[in-house]
């Protein structure tokens, strides 16, 4: 299963329930956010612990069983540029009303995500994670000289177990391949963001986005007092 390139990464919030969070609370349009438009997108996605090695026990000097722990699948993610307004949001940063600054506030919000990606015969393939945090772990700057100095937009996506553990057979990861018998992809980004819709959204009975384990106590996903504003660059049509 060789693939090239990567065609787009689409975002989503969802709740402690794992219903999309729309309007307000959610990002995007309808609740998605696909990062596209001028100068935005993204330029690597890089999945690492799908799996792990077994332990092998042994019995009567054979190796008689192997155990199998659960995945911990994370993403490093790098962007030539996205929406500001939407990051801090799918960080779990909310704005304030004083000087219209972001803080970080936990616990942070679950965060759905959508790889798209070809195969070497450019099929369709996608790579979906239903609940997860997004983390920027730093920011690099230096001087611009005869020569712009860039610093591209890199996060960390730790995926979790769904909140709604009925879907993707209660793992954290699924792959579609989209000539597979029963491929559908609106059945796809309804799965994996938790009800949507092109024409409708998702689901606008989730007003928090609680922690990541479970809890429904938490906060509004980004500001409730400050903008509302952001990017709806692209986001009805993700896997374009």
């Amino acid at each position: 299963m060789s693939t090239h390139g990567i065609k787009d990464v689409t975002f989503g919030l969802v709740d402690a329930t794992g219903k999309l969070l729309t309007n307000d609370a959610g990002v995007g349009t309808n609740g998605i956010y696909l990062v596209d438009g001028d100068a935005k997108g993204a330029t690597t996605a890089t999945v690492s612990g799908l799996e792990a090695a077994g332990t092998v026990a042994y019995a009567n000097d054979e190796a008689k069983r192997v155990s199998n722990g659960q995945a911990q699948p994370e993403v490093a993610l790098e962007f030539l540029d996205i929406d500001f307004d939407e990051l801090q949001k799918l960080k779990g940063y909310i704005q304030d009303t004083v000087n219209g600054g972001w803080t970080r506030q936990l616990p942070k919000p679950h965060v759905a995500m959508l790889l798209h990606f070809r195969s070497y015969t450019n099929i369709d393939m996608y790579e979906g994670f239903a609940n997860g945090q997004l983390i920027e772990t730093g920011s690099s700057h230096a001087t611009d000289n005869n020569a712009e100095t860039d610093a591209n937009t890199a996060l960390t996506y730790q995926a979790l177990t769904p909140a709604d553990n009925t879907i993707f057979n209660g793992e954290p990861y699924k792959i579609w391949m989209s000539q597979d018998t029963g491929f559908d992809k609106a059945k796809m980004l309804a799965e994996v963001f938790g009800g949507y819709s092109a024409t409708t959204g998702g689901s606008t009975t989730g007003s928090t986005t609680g922690s990541t384990t479970g809890s429904t106590t938490g906060s509004t996903t980004g500001s409730t007092t400050g903008s509302t504003t952001g990017s709806t660059t692209g986001g009805t049509t993700p896997g374009k």
